[in-house]
């Protein structure tokens, strides 16, 4: 039997993903591209980068023709009402491949949820706990989130009037406005429930603006605060009781759950996580959560979420709007903490420092650090970092409620 050489090279370039390329698959050579930035951003500039090279990476494989890592259409028929698979896993794990699997762990909100039982466990709120009033700077921050859902929802009253090409329906706006609360696991949490095929461009979008944290909010600080106000020096706060710290997380799950059923999983997980550490009976759980457990969950999260960038879902004018309004949202969180540090300022004639506000935002500890930092520009004897924790895990629990409220509203 003789082989035809020709014949055989043939096949092989007609069968590799080099082929595709020449085939007018551009989108795929794009994404490629994008996903070699962000690998760049993350090693080479630090972004993030325990989760950016995994979303990265994630970009990469999912792009890769003919590699049948990830499948785009069995998830259009898993989410569409007219499919035999509608909300079936039946045909993901019949038919799916390395990276579908793993997207289930997201679609069905499990890496969220476990994400969030490690920061529990590595979070204190001694600071909140401390000073109460901070759960109001924390709720202030939370303001770029509804400011960037009414744009999303403008935008597509102006598609509808003037025949504009970009427009949000009111769960897609939902989703892109949590972008604001500088969460992303929540961001994550809400996307998967109402706008999945958004997936990708927000949690990018989300982590990107919380690496970029101590480039963004300096500029606002300086803006919205004077040179006397950052040198404010607080005073010490109080001794929080074991007692307290216990009860904290029980009391937070029963109320807020009470209130908005749809937080329990975020909400439940985020203070079951905190109750590990602060018990001192159950150590080993609080290290198992803090360490493997983070760590596992955040690779097969990241590279989740990284397959979600398909070329012909993430190459549009609507990726570019949700990245437009997701740096608005931040930003505007950040003018709202610090507006309301101000304000809270002025009420105690000068006893808080108005830095302390921008750190509303949840990027915990990041966004407390900067606080500080600024703060000790001003008067290197400062010390705001224990004080901008405060309002720093608020807008964590601040970030899961509006999620809720954004959920329970467009979640049907």
């Amino acid at each position: 039997m003789s082989i035809n050489i020709g014949e055989v090279l043939l096949d092989l370039w007609n069968g590799s993903g080099f082929a595709t390329f020449f085939s007018g698959n551009w989108q795929s050579l794009v994404m490629l591209a994008i996903g070699c930035v962000l690998l760049y951003l993350a090693i080479v500039k630090k972004f993030e980068p325990l989760l950016l090279v995994g979303i990265a990476f994630g970009c990469i494989l999912t792009n890769l023709p003919h590699a049948g890592l990830y499948h785009q259409e069995l998830w259009d028929a898993f989410m569409n009402p007219d499919s035999p698979v509608y909300h079936s896993y039946g045909a993901i794990l019949k038919s799916g491949g390395l990276l579908d699997f793993f997207y289930i762990g997201v679609k069905t909100s499990i890496y969220p949820c476990l994400i969030f039982m490690g920061v529990g466990a590595m979070t204190d709120f001694g600071p909140l706990l401390s000073n109460p009033k901070s759960l109001l700077l924390g709720a202030a921050a939370q303001l770029g989130v509804f400011v960037a859902f009414f744009g999303a929802i403008a935008l597509n009253l102006l598609n509808e009037l003037l025949g504009f090409t970009v427009g949000f329906t009111g769960p897609e706006a939902a989703s892109i406005g949590i972008i604001g609360g500088a969460d992303g696991p929540t961001a994550i949490f809400l996307t998967t429930k109402l706008a999945p095929h958004l997936l990708g461009a927000i949690a990018v979008a989300a982590y990107s603006y919380m690496a970029l944290i101590p480039m963004i909010q300096p500029p606002f600080m300086k803006l919205l605060t004077t040179p006397k106000e950052r040198a404010i020096k607080m005073e010490q706060t109080r001794n929080v009781s074991k007692a307290e710290r216990i009860i904290f997380p029980i009391v937070v799950t029963i109320f807020v759950a009470l209130l908005l059923p749809d937080t329990a999983p975020l909400v439940g997980c985020l203070m079951l996580g905190n109750l590990f550490k602060e018990t001192g009976l159950t150590d080993r759980l609080s290290d198992t959560a803090q360490n493997a457990l983070m760590n596992i969950v955040t690779i097969l999260l990241s590279t989740s979420v990284g397959a979600t960038m398909v070329g012909s879902n993430f190459l549009t004018v609507q990726t570019l709007s949700i990245v437009v309004l997701g740096v608005v949202a931040f930003i505007i969180s950040t003018v709202g903490g610090l507006l309301s540090g101000k304000v809270m300022c002025w009420l105690t004639k000068g006893k808080v420092n108005p830095l302390i506000g921008s750190a509303g935002v949840s990027a915990v500890p990041m966004a407390a650090r900067v606080s500080n930092l600024m703060g000790q520009k001003y008067n290197p004897s400062n010390f705001l970092l224990m004080h901008a924790m405060g309002p720093n895990v608020a807008g964590v629990i601040g970030s899961a409620i509006a999620a809720g409220f954004l959920l329970k509203v467009f979640g049907g």
